[in-house]
């Protein structure tokens, strides 16, 4: 526990203190959060993943194990969310929430910013699969939880696969296998970027989290935000060694399924008006609480 403070000054705080500019700054200057999230989610981040994983040379059979690993953990979280909110006896309403808070990890936002400070960059790359990974699973699942009692459809699952990123991950794997370079006109703005993702979804984190509010601490919201924050890391260290992973993509690995909830659970209830309220409290105090949480796993890490 002798590395808590040096684990915090030079990993966690410097992604809090760019959060803690968004939440002062954003209403002062009225920034439209909605519009820089929106940049972030169109432009910057298939810019990313195209530059990154175009440059980043990973087997085909240990980003399998990855993509099984960091699957089944979130699988296992939502398995947890759904039995603890049938031993509460909750509303079919409450349960699709436990269970969206508990799918969606913000391995964007959080986790590709500490896992670059505690991890350096060359960990971007792997934390990448892991986000791509991590973003199928969470929009299929959040998606179908917030539209269940009025019935699944095809389309909603093929919405998942038009994200701006999934789309860059075709030819940024194409790019990779064949080894193909492009000229400097071209990948020097994709490095520029990319380069921007980080610090603009850490302001756009931090306005979101201002326009928010302080969140009411009720029970619900913490058992939710515990299943989250809890079953992720538990159950990373419990089964990692099933799956062979080289200590980076390990390590990697572990702090991406230990991430708080992605703000984007928050949008996708307020777009199906499923306990708006509740939800966008839940990812704020999760949020807020990870800095413990991840704190604490790093130390084990």
């Amino acid at each position: 526990m002798n590395q808590l403070p040096g684990i915090f000054l030079n990993v966690l705080a410097p992604v809090f203190l760019l959060v803690l500019l968004g939440y002062l700054t954003g209403p002062r200057l009225q920034l439209e959060a909605r519009t820089l999230s929106r940049f972030a989610y169109f432009i910057l981040t298939p810019a990313f993943v195209f530059y990154v994983l175009s440059q980043t040379r990973i087997e085909v059979g240990l980003a399998g194990r990855m993509i099984g690993f960091i699957t089944v953990v979130y699988l296992g979280s939502i398995l947890v969310a759904l039995l603890i909110a049938r031993l509460l006896k909750c509303s079919p309403a409450m349960t699709a929430a436990y269970v969206m808070l508990a799918a969606f990890g913000n391995v964007g936002n959080f986790g590709l910013p500490i896992i670059q400070f505690a991890e350096g960059p060359g960990a971007l790359g792997v934390a990448t699969v892991y986000f791509l990974a991590n973003l199928v699973l969470a929009f299929i699942v959040c998606v179908s939880a917030a539209n269940f009692s009025r019935g699944f459809s095809v389309g909603m699952a093929v919405q998942v696969f038009r994200t701006p990123a999934l789309l860059a991950l075709p030819p940024a794997l194409l790019f990779n296998w064949f080894e193909i370079t492009l000229p400097p006109v071209v990948m020097r703005p994709l490095e520029l970027l990319s380069g921007a993702l980080i610090p603009t979804m850490l302001i756009v984190l931090g306005a979101q989290l201002a326009a928010a509010g302080i969140p009411r601490l009720n029970a619900d919201l913490l058992i939710a935000s515990a299943i989250r924050l809890i079953s992720g890391p538990a159950l990373a260290f419990g089964i990692v060694e099933w799956f062979a992973l080289p200590q980076l993509e390990r390590n990697v690995g572990i702090l991406q399924a230990s991430m708080p909830t992605a703000v984007l659970v928050s949008i996708i209830a307020m777009e199906n008006n499923l306990l708006p309220e509740f939800v966008t409290a839940t990812v704020l105090f999760s949020n807020l609480a990870s800095i413990v949480t991840l704190a604490i796993v790093l130390v084990f890490l």
